[in-house]
């Protein structure tokens, strides 16, 4: 403890130090401006003077003679008018320190410093501390030893102090012997220390005085160095500050007087508060309080405190946090400093009302604190800071406050609402435009309800809780008075904070007068209620605006309070086999805060988010009463009706949309797995797709909803966007499903009898959408679409997956009248189609239209000798051989229509033909063949190319050269 005295001795000396060297620098700046200036005004007197002519043959010298650094250089000329030789300036410094080494200057600088500091200043400062720590050594040297007895300790201790402060009196009596300040201030500044401690010895730590005189000599002593600090300067002060709050720690004492150390200190720091405030030193305050604070939380560390303690502690604290801070005068950083000191004023009451068991003499004090930081802050408005920090201290406090008695806790939370709040309240009503007022009347009732509900465990009940309702509602009445102030002002956030206090007050209210299954509806009444009232202020005000969407949210987050087993939401998703009206209430309620937005002036985005989700509760709250499939047609007929109706609302649609199509995804995602599987080469079974009753309850509205319905969005287009497009796919499974119960495929049998079949009546049945829609709408690219899914699944699943050709799929038992001609003609159809729609596909159209025509030939050829099903017969020589022959055949037709249309690509598509099927001849077929049947083959083979080649050749010269 002695070091750290003697550190902050030395460093108080340093600032001191400091603040003497900053003033004789002030004043040489000062006395340089006063030569400048006289220069100046020199210069100008000799400018406008007059001179005495000279000689006109002799030399002009100059009028005056003087050394340059008392008045400028003039001269005459040979004029009558005076001529200054040079600019008039003021004398320069003496240069040789100028002109001197750089390196050397600055050392001799700091030698300067040095010698000044530990010569002439610093001895006189330690000779001060040494003899104030000589008394203190003295003092505790005599206890230690046993020397003294305490009455002579004390005498001792006295008649030291007053020997300093007598010696202090001499010197400045004959100060001109003295010649030094310094001599004198660091005497009284001892002796202060000293009679400090005396005074603390004689009263606290061996009581040879009453409470009283010690009172008295205190207070004298604190008087004393105020008065000296006059007298001899602010060194004083500063050695009294240090000395009056370290003489306790260094003394020293087993059993600490609490209410007089409390007293003592109280006015230490007042004085030097005091003196602070009249010798213009805000840092001496300042350093007084922060001495003053730190005391505080040393006295808390006992514990155990009488009734004696509690009170002499809590009125120090509230002294400290309020009364010293309110007549300190700052010069900067004003309102930080005081909330900072209310702060650690209040935290240290605090920790006194929780070592005290919450008495009421306790929480009497700290009510007292916030009175009187009330008080100041009526007329003072850097004090208001300090006392919103009280509040939150005191708040928490409260929250700590374990099993209260119900009584005193309401007068508690009645006390610090009144100081906390209601003051506030009629700061705001004098017209104080401060935000922390108008933060405090929302905040602090706000949280003193929700204590109060927490104290008593009011949320874990479902039960008439009487008196929390009517200590709600009188809470209320706050914040609703101060956003009434406040609705002309324009304050819009301070606004919304007291709105939305008072909201959740009447809903706390309401929760403790009204069962759980009732709250949706008084969340939003009153979220409804709020809507009603800023209808016309919360579309210009981003606070508003957030309230009454954080309202909005209210009652549907309490839907799973109101619904604890989580029945109404179950019920979303697996539907509901009894209805229940109070259930479609409660979801409906939720939506109509909703609804109210989208009802109210604001930007596209809110009114389409607020449309969106009413939309959404809406279909929840009619789930409430409707069977599933009941409700997807009922939400569809509503999206229809609002696309009619009200067009601009088409946001709700869409949510009624996307609520039907979550009902939609299990039947749909049964047939895209089946789909799926299918792609891969299982066939799709109808026992594996939805039933019919899930495609037409729930796939079917769906696809209606959408085909009907437009989504306007005028931020980003001007026109509606259509989902008739996005209604196809959910149109093709329903007609997809329908269609398979023509064939009821059900087992693999039922595939290779009756396949083929189902595949080429769902192609020709997509080929023949396709053209009515091309001749219905003239929309090409919607024809266009289900001819090439016509084509596809023609291709994937006839041609390449489940051909007849290796694949055990009946055709029929009919020759040229079966399924492979029908389905080859589907496909080519599609193929024609698509080149008659789109004559820049034809290269890609006539090439696959020859393919399949090839392909179909073979086929049908292979029905003549196999019947029904291909794989059950192997293939003969004969049919080999009439393969080529339509291979031969087919050339010659692809050449005929090249001719008759003067298409290059099927003359080509001829020749390759014709090329494949001679290499096949002469390579395969002719391999096998002896005798006159080969001979007969080549005969026939020969005529029909010369034939062929005389042919083409004919075209070739009858038409043009292609360009």
């Amino acid at each position: 403890m002695l070091e750290l005295v003697a550190v902050g001795l030395f460093v108080a000396c340093v600032v001191l130090f400091k603040r003497v060297a900053a003033a004789e620098r002030r004043i040489e700046e000062l006395n340089d401006r006063y030569h400048e200036h006289a220069w100046q005004l020199l210069a100008l007197a000799s400018a406008t003077g007059s001179a005495t002519k000279a000689d006109e043959d002799a030399e002009p010298e100059p009028l005056v003679e003087q050394k340059p650094d008392l008045v400028p250089a003039v001269t005459l000329s040979r004029s009558d008018e005076p001529v200054l030789v040079s600019q008039v300036q003021p004398p320069e410094r003496e240069k040789s320190t100028e002109q001197a080494d750089d390196s050397q200057a600055p050392q001799r600088n700091f030698s300067l410093d040095l010698e000044d500091i530990f010569g002439r200043r610093l001895p006189i400062w330690a000779g001060g501390i040494t003899l104030a720590l000589a008394g203190v050594f003295l003092v505790r040297y005599s206890i230690e030893s046993g020397l003294l007895t305490p009455q002579v300790r004390v005498a001792l201790s006295f008649l030291f102090g007053i020997g300093l402060l007598v010696a202090a009196e001499v010197t400045f009596r004959f100060e001109d012997r003295v010649k030094d300040e310094r001599v004198r201030q660091a005497l009284a500044g001892a002796g202060l220390a000293t009679l400090y401690a005396a005074f603390y010895l004689a009263g606290t730590q061996y009581a040879l005085i009453g409470q009283t005189l010690a009172f008295l000599g205190l207070a004298g002593v604190t008087a004393l160095a105020i008065f000296l600090s006059y007298r001899f300067g602010l060194p004083s002060a500063v050695l009294g500050l240090v000395g009056g709050f370290t003489a306790p720690a260094l003394v020293g004492g087993d059993d600490a007087n609490l209410p007089m150390l409390a007293l003592y200190l109280v006015l230490v720091t007042g004085g030097l508060t005091q003196t602070a405030n009249r010798q213009k030193r805000s840092w001496l305050g300042l350093g007084a309080l922060m001495g003053g604070l730190g005391w505080g939380a040393l006295l808390l560390i006992g514990g155990d405190y009488s009734f004696s303690d509690i009170l002499a502690l809590g009125l120090y604290f509230v002294v400290l946090g309020t009364l010293i801070p309110a007549l300190l005068d700052i010069e900067q950083f004003e309102q930080p400093i005081r909330f900072a000191a209310a702060g650690a004023a209040g935290l240290q009451l605090a920790v006194l009302v929780d070592a005290g068991g919450y008495q009421p003499l306790a929480w009497g004090l700290y009510l007292l604190l916030g009175a009187t930081l009330a008080w100041f802050g009526w007329s003072k408005p850097a004090m208001r800071a300090g006392s919103a920090m009280a509040a939150a201290i005191g708040v928490v406090l409260l929250q700590l406050w374990p099993a209260p008695d119900p009584f005193f806790f309401a007068v508690v939370a009645a006390a610090l609402a009144i100081i906390f709040a209601a003051v506030p309240l009629m700061l705001l009503r004098r017209g104080s435009e401060a935000v922390l007022e108008a933060l405090s009347t929302a905040a602090v009732p706000l949280v003193i309800g929700l204590i109060a509900l927490w104290t008593f465990d009011t949320f874990d009940r479902d039960a008439l809780r009487i008196w929390e309702g009517i200590g709600l509602f009188l809470l209320l009445a706050l914040p609703t008075i101060a956003a009434l102030t406040l609705w002309t002002r324009r304050a819009n956030g301070e606004l919304a904070a007291n709105l939305a206090s008072a909201g959740l007050l009447a809903f706390l209210a309401a929760a403790c007068l009204l069962p759980d299954a009732t709250l949706p509806f008084a969340a939003s009444a009153i979220a409804l209620g709020l809507a009603y009232i800023l209808r016309e202020r919360a579309a210009d005000s981003r606070s508003l605006s957030a309230l009454l969407w954080i309202a909005a949210f209210g009652p549907l987050i309490l839907l799973p309070v109101a619904d604890q087993r989580l029945s109404e939401v179950d019920t979303l998703f697996d539907g509901r086999s009894e209805a229940s009206v109070l259930s479609f209430l409660r979801w409906f309620a939720a939506g109509l805060p909703f609804a109210a937005i989208a009802s109210m002036r604001s930007s596209v985005r809110t009114r389409m988010a607020a449309e969106f989700i009413t939309g959404l509760l809406l279909f929840a709250a009619l789930a409430q009463i409707l069977a599933p499939i009941v409700l997807v047609w009922v939400a569809g007929t509503l999206a229809v009706a609002i696309r009619y109706a009200l067009p601009e609302r088409s946001s709700a649609a869409l949510a009624l949309i996307v609520c039907m199509a979550l009902w939609a995804i299990t039947p749909t995602g049964e047939w895209i797995y089946e789909g799926t599987r299918a792609l891969a080469g299982d066939p799709m079974l109808l026992t594996c797709l939805p039933n019919l009753r899930s495609v037409f309850g729930f796939i079917l509205p769906l696809a209606l909803a959408l085909a009907f319905t437009q989504i306007s969005i005028p931020s980003y287009r001007e026109r509606p966007i259509p989902l008739f497009l996005i209604a196809l796919p959910f149109a093709l499974i329903v007609a997809h499903v329908v269609f398979k119960q023509l064939f009821a495929l059900n087992s693999l049998p039922d595939f290779a009898a009756k396949g083929l079949a189902e595949r080429t009546l769902w192609q020709s049945a997509l080929l023949a959408i396709g053209w009515g829609i091309w001749l219905g709408l003239k929309d090409r690219l919607i024809a266009t679409a289900f001819v090439s899914a016509s084509f596809l699944h023609f291709l994937w699943f006839t041609v390449i997956l489940h051909n007849p050709l290796w694949e055990h799929q009946a055709v029929g038992p009919v020759p040229l009248a079966n399924l492979a001609l029908a389905a080859y003609a589907t496909g080519i159809g599609a193929l024609w189609s698509a080149r008659l729609w789109w004559p820049e596909w034809r290269r890609f159209t006539d090439s696959a239209i020859m393919a399949l025509a090839a392909l179909g030939g073979v086929t049908l050829l292979r029905q003549v000798f196999a019947g029904t099903y291909f794989d059950m017969l192997p293939m003969s020589q004969t049919e080999d051989l009439l393969r080529s022959l339509i291979g031969i055949l087919l050339a010659i037709a692809f050449l005929l229509i090249g001719s008759a249309r003067d298409e290059r690509l099927w003359r080509v598509g001829s020749l390759v033909l014709m090329t494949g099927t001679v290499l096949k001849v002469f390579i395969i077929d002719t391999a096998g063949l002896e005798g006159l049947l080969r001979i007969a083959s080549f005969v026939a083979l020969g005529a029909s190319l010369i034939g062929i080649g005389w042919f083409y050749s004919r075209q070739l010269n009858a038409s043009p050269a292609p360009q």
